[in-house]
């Protein structure tokens, strides 16, 4: 099983705010899990992600 961080786990680990994290959960981007009223972001999902960023 993968791993799962919280958002503000992933909000350090990839140099967001917590308001792009939701931003990107809306728009499909970045899937979520809830574990009851937990939030948790599989770190595969995190790599699709940041994976799919345009790059400069």
């Amino acid at each position: 099983m993968d791993r799962l961080m919280t958002i503000k786990e992933f909000t350090r680990r990839f140099g967001v705010a917590r308001s792009t994290v939701y931003r990107e959960h809306n728009t499909g981007r970045l899937a979520f899990r809830k574990i009851g009223r937990a939030t948790r972001i599989a770190e595969c999902d995190a790599k699709l992600w940041f994976d799919a960023l345009p790059k400069s």
